[in-house]
């Protein structure tokens, strides 16, 4: 058990009513799965790389295998609403949240930002600084000053955060904009813009501040898991067991979180760590909506496992948490120096950057003990 945390079975008492590859540089197996997922569009064209790269049975959307027709708005919190779970972080929860602090510990859960991380597809990473000093000498006291210039997607690269934006459902015709669906029924021609978002720019998500649970599935397995391997329900209840926890400690508005040993690979085997990763399923997905988590997050780059078990489905568990109910998903997080002082429950703090109409943020979420 972590040993700042009250006894098992207790609570607290609240007081109140939470470097960059072009395709050209590429392996040639690697280059042409990415060159197919540059030249698709949207989900469809992701499980047509996928496919291209781990055979089977032709993949299609999640909207096609799942969801055909299926209605999921509009949401608990009203036909307006595009701030989804984190609607959950309500002064209640934060102030509940914020009694699970023992230590004052703050761990950084993000990566650093660099060229040589790894990417899904033909997403970048470039900063410059222009004129080194950008600028000056001003004054007789001669200040200079340096500017960085970005080039990215702000975003999906790194340890990212997927906003409501970022995932939707087609649900009619190829290219019928009214039909593509994505979180509380907003269709493609109300979310699209060439400029930024319209609606459910991640501008709109409220910052996080609740308690993180850790799931050590990597601990439990003796091992870090593989490609494809999916994280079961009897997974999480294995290492609930082995940390010192329970079932009932995950409450409405908290995060989850999963370590494979998937992050080892970070930068170290790149074209391993972006060609496949073991993840949750949709029995993880369901759980989790039971829960009413606001938030999944693990130490990968996609939170569920790829490829999915059904060859028919691509990435079904981003539309079944984000598009269907609003939940949050933060991937390409680092939990080793939590796991190493046995921190298994925290408060995690996250306030997305409010970039007006983004899909998503990068940012530097943090655990505290």
């Amino acid at each position: 058990m972590d040993k700042q945390e009250p006894a098992r079975g207790s609570e607290p008492q609240s007081t109140a009513a939470e470097g960059t590859h072009t395709a050209a540089e590429l392996p040639g197996e690697r280059r042409e799965f990415f060159k197919t997922a540059a030249a698709a569009a949207g989900v469809v064209g992701i499980a047509g790389a996928l496919h291209g790269k781990f055979g089977g049975a032709p993949l299609v959307s999640s909207a096609h295998a799942q969801a055909s027709g299926e209605k999921w708005w509009p949401s608990r919190w009203g036909p307006d609403d595009e701030a989804g779970a984190s609607n959950l972080i309500t002064p209640e929860k934060v102030l509940d949240a914020a009694k699970w602090i023992r230590n004052g510990k703050v761990y950084r859960i993000g990566r650093v930002y660099e060229a040589a991380m790894p990417f899904f597809g033909p997403r970048g990473f470039a900063l410059r600084i222009p004129g080194a000093p950008t600028g000056g000498p001003f004054g007789k006291n001669k200040l200079i000053y340096n500017d960085e210039f970005l080039a990215t997607e702000i975003g999906q690269t790194g340890t990212q955060f997927d906003g409501l934006g970022h995932i939707g459902i087609q649900q009619g015709k190829d290219g019928d904009k009214n039909e593509m669906r994505y979180y509380n029924g907003f269709t493609q021609q109300q979310v699209g813009g060439t400029y930024g978002l319209q609606k459910l720019g991640v501008e709109k998500v409220k910052p996080f501040f609740t308690r993180g649970h850790l799931f050590d599935v990597e601990a439990v397995k003796g091992r870090m898991l593989e490609a494809g391997e999916e994280i079961k329900l009897a997974d999480l209840r294995a290492a609930l067991q082995k940390q010192g926890m329970k079932e009932a400690d995950i409450k409405p508005g908290d995060a989850v979180f999963f370590q494979t040993g998937w992050s080892k690979l970070w930068m170290k085997n790149n074209d391993k760590f972006n060609g496949g990763e073991p993840g949750i399923g949709m029995e993880v997905a369901r759980w989790c909506i039971e829960k009413q988590v606001c938030l999944t997050g693990a130490d990968t780059w996609a939170t569920e496992v790829v490829p999915n078990p059904d060859k028919d489905l691509a990435f079904p568990v981003h539309g079944e948490l984000i598009t269907k109910n609003g939940i949050f998903n933060h991937e390409n997080l680092f939990f080793e120096e939590l796991i190493k002082d046995g921190k298994h429950q925290f408060v995690y703090v996250y306030s997305p950057p409010p970039i007006k109409g983004a899909t998503g943020a990068n940012g530097g979420p943090i655990a505290v003990t």
